[in-house]
């Protein structure tokens, strides 16, 4: 049954926060990839995972890629159902005191997030909302859908999409034909969520 707090999706966002540009060019190579690769930097223990958030697309404008908000990321990302990434072996973190890291199981420690609100100052992260899973994640278009902040940046991403088409054929069109070269000219294959149009 749909909340309003919570979101039966799961989004990967890029970075940096502050160079709009750079974090839509790592979404980018993401789609060429079709591949979100693992990071472990700031996983305690190195463990390389795929870091998603559950909060709702209507609540992030004023939370998770907003920069008064401490965020660490620019609103660009990947969208998928949380029910297709908990099948990949997907799971949400386990927030708590860093001193207990250790009673996890082994395999179980990549989902560990430091969680002290008894601190002063208090460290909390759980209104990332965070899940993870462990490695790289390769997607197909039909499993994901793009999030990105305004129409100008969709339509910024399809029209480096046509450029791409475009370089492609011309490449073909050197050992082929001109015409059968332009039968590979791909369409537009994601789907685009706008937050403006979300958050309105």
């Amino acid at each position: 049954m749909p909340r309003p707090d919570i979101s039966d999706k799961l989004i990967h966002f890029t970075s940096p926060r502050n160079d709009l540009n750079a974090a839509c060019s790592r979404l980018a190579a993401i789609l060429e990839s079709r591949s979100m690769r693992a990071s472990g930097g700031l996983i305690r223990g190195g463990h390389a995972c795929v870091c998603f958030t559950e909060a709702p697309l209507t609540s992030l404008a004023g939370g998770l890629v907003n920069p008064s908000n401490f965020s660490r990321y620019a609103p660009f990302g990947i969208m998928l159902d949380k029910a297709w990434l908990f099948s990949k072996g997907g799971r949400p973190v386990i927030y708590q005191r860093d001193g207990e890291y250790g009673a996890l199981p082994a395999d179980s420690r990549w989902r560990h997030v430091k969680y002290e609100p008894d601190l002063t100052p208090p460290f909390d992260f759980s209104w990332e909302r965070e899940w993870r899973i462990q490695g790289d994640l390769a997607f197909r278009p039909n499993e994901v859908a793009i999030v990105v902040p305004t129409q100008e940046w969709a339509d910024s991403l399809r029209d480096y999409h046509d450029w791409q088409q475009g370089m492609d054929i011309e490449m073909y069109s050197m050992v082929m034909d001109q015409e059968i070269a332009a039968q590979y000219r791909e369409d537009f294959p994601w789907r685009v969520r706008i937050l403006s149009e979300e958050q309105a």
